[in-house]
């Protein structure tokens, strides 16, 4: 049921910048400096956004040297999926099932 899926992931997917994040960070591994000339969002506000989605496991970090890299995490987009998978499973075997007020 829906209830297995992080309300934090839930939550952080809902931004359409932080949508904008993961899009990018599926093609390829990237540093603040590129996501902010890919955004155009300003260092403070993209490392707002980046740490809302650290903590919510959808990306990881990479140090090197002064830079830090993120990835995305694609097993916890998965995860989601499964979830709302699992209600859309639910919700078409109970058809059209209603209770009696």
């Amino acid at each position: 049921m829906l209830m297995s899926v992080d309300t934090d992931v839930i939550r952080a997917l809902g931004d359409p910048l932080r949508q904008r994040i993961l899009a990018l960070l599926a093609r390829e591994t990237l540093c603040t400096t590129h996501l902010m000339a890919e955004t155009g969002a300003r260092q403070t506000n993209l490392s707002n956004h980046l740490r809302v989605l650290r903590e919510a496991g959808l990306v990881d970090t990479e140090p090197c040297g002064r830079f830090t890299y993120y990835r995305l995490r694609p097993e916890a987009l998965e995860a989601v999926a499964e979830g709302f998978a699992e209600l859309a499973a639910v919700a078409r075997a109970s058809g059209r099932a209603r209770r009696a007020c």
